[in-house]
């Protein structure tokens, strides 16, 4: 691959890195996790970078193929992520570290609400919490509109529930 192309994907990622984070934070429960799991979405992101065609925006593009990575590997219940060795990618992507210490106590508890939704749920309340439209969230989880909106108002009452037994 040329190395125009690495580099417009490593600003893209550095851009966009965000999102990586929180999508792991909602699958993983712990930080050796969160690593494995931020290294193997950004093998996928990498891997299909060659098709983004730029129709949508990079991030919308970056949510589904994170949040289609963590999904498959949450579906496999697997407790530790199999990552795959890119010997031949010449870049280095900085993490910055997720530090939980300064995590109020309503995003804790919030998260751990999160952490009872079922996959489809937690991409669902993830992308509506980033303040993504019905429109981009039915692109992003390729449902239609109506049902992403009656799928969150369910979300919210489950959370609710959760949250005010």
């Amino acid at each position: 691959m040329s190395e125009n192309l690495e580099q417009l994907f490593v600003k893209q990622l550095k851009d966009n890195q965000n999102i990586v984070h929180k999508i792991c934070r909602l699958y993983t429960n712990n930080e050796d996790a969160h690593k494995d799991l931020f290294q193997e979405i950004t093998i996928q992101l990498w891997k299909a970078f060659p098709k983004f065609r730029g129709e949508s925006k990079f991030s919308t593009w970056a949510y589904r193929v994170a949040l289609n990575t963590a999904i498959t590997l949450y579906r496999k219940n697997t407790r530790s992520i199999a990552t795959v060795n890119y010997e031949n990618v010449s870049f280095s992507i900085s993490q910055e570290d997720y530090n939980s210490e300064e995590e109020e106590e309503q995003l804790k508890l919030m998260y751990q609400a999160v952490q009872e939704l079922n996959d489809i749920e937690k991409a669902l309340i993830f992308m509506y919490l980033e303040d993504k439209d019905y429109t981009e969230i039915s692109e992003t989880l390729g449902i239609s509109e109506v049902n992403a909106r009656v799928k969150m108002n369910r979300i919210k009452g489950k959370l609710k529930k959760i949250l005010n037994p």
